[in-house]
């Protein structure tokens, strides 16, 4: 596999190697030793599937906190994705910005999410398929999200938006919830996100 860090320390977009023949191609797609090697998280907790019927369908952004924070191994493996991570890390020199590549199935690319940055994707095509594995089972509780057209992030989504949760539209801006003082206690403001 070949690792290239993105902007994002941490965040990074990983490449099969491919060995071909005849018959196609063999690659690995991940290695609890090569991630140990890289200083990435190993744990594989649970494996997930995303499948969404039309281009334009937005998921996101996602993360979940302390001490259910999860990393992610996200590949598309069927159509294509623009996918997206963003820093939560206050400590980190790329704090609140994001980084986005595309992933299909055609490029295999693969992006590894760590702890603290938040997930998200819009795909670029019908019948598109995500599969992603997880360091962390998903805890409703430690469950969080950022609004996915926050001014604050400005995320250069490719298309218009043509789906979308009313879950994932209903989560704050982060200019709200930096201003604690203007923030509800349950850290969620009544300006949501409109498509």
């Amino acid at each position: 596999m070949i690792f290239s860090e993105t902007r994002l320390p941490g965040a990074y977009l990983i490449e099969p190697q491919l060995i071909q023949d005849e018959r196609g191609f063999f690659g690995r797609t991940w290695c609890a030793e090569t991630f140990i090697a890289q200083g990435l998280n190993p744990e594989l907790a649970q494996c997930n599937l995303s499948f969404n019927h039309r281009k334009g369908t937005l998921r996101g952004l996602h993360y979940q906190i302390v001490p259910y924070a999860e990393a992610k191994l996200v590949r598309c493996t069927m159509g294509a994705i623009f996918d997206v991570a963003v820093d939560l890390r206050p400590d980190s020199r790329s704090y609140l910005k994001w980084f986005g590549a595309e992933l299909s199935a055609e490029n295999r690319l693969m992006l590894y999410v760590p702890e603290g940055v938040a997930h998200g994707f819009q795909t670029l095509r019908d019948c598109t398929e995500v599969f992603y594995q997880m360091s962390q089972p998903y805890e409703p509780l430690a469950a969080r999200g950022l609004c996915w057209n926050d001014e604050i992030l400005q995320i250069n989504w490719p298309l218009a938006v043509s789906e979308i949760s009313e879950k994932d539209c209903s989560y704050g801006r982060l200019s709200a919830a930096l201003r604690l003082d203007d923030c509800p206690e349950d850290g969620k403001t009544a300006e949501r996100c409109a498509v």
